[in-house]
């Protein structure tokens, strides 16, 4: 019976010291990886951010990465392809007396309003805000407004996105 004693104790004991020792071991693994990703390759460390945001923002990935092409087939070309806007001075009347399309990529002032103004904007026009911006209430459905509202807001800072929730953004 003490024979058996210390073998019965010593397999737990090797067990448990194996154990914390691969879970220490793989934790450093996963941060030394980690670092180095980010550090060295730009598309992981864009996927990071992506990962970031879908735990942070109201939009998934899936979101705002399906957001991207309804974008591009339906906004871009009056804001631009990266939602940078297309003009200099967003906020200068052109000739016609309208304003330009603003950048929507956090530069310029969709960030000062709610989800519910960008809906209501996209799905009327912009002609009530002075621009000439077509309806689109029939050219796309609530999914795909809201995946171009994820798209061009995946593009703003983490210090614009708080403050647009700051001013009731998600309503």
């Amino acid at each position: 019976m003490i024979k058996l004693l210390p073998g019965i104790i010593a397999k737990p004991i090797s067990f448990i010291a194996m154990t914390i020792l691969l879970v220490a071991c793989g934790e450093a693994q996963i941060s030394v990886e980690a670092d180095t990703v980010s550090a060295s390759n730009s598309t992981a460390a864009q996927t990071v951010r992506s990962v970031q945001v879908e735990n942070t923002r109201w939009y998934t990935v899936a979101q705002s990465s399906a957001g991207e092409q309804i974008f591009t087939n339906n906004c871009a070309v009056c804001h631009g392809g990266r939602a940078q806007g297309i003009t200099d001075d967003w906020r200068e009347k052109m000739a016609d007396g309208s304003f330009p399309p603003p950048p929507l990529n956090g530069s310029a002032h969709a960030w000062h309003h709610p989800r519910s103004v960008l809906l209501q904007v996209i799905n009327n026009g912009g002609a009530e805000f002075g621009g000439k911006m077509p309806p689109f209430e029939n050219v796309l459905n609530e999914e795909q407004k809201l995946q171009a509202i994820a798209f061009f807001q995946s593009l703003w800072t983490d210090e614009i996105y708080e403050q647009w929730e700051d001013i009731d953004g998600s309503n």
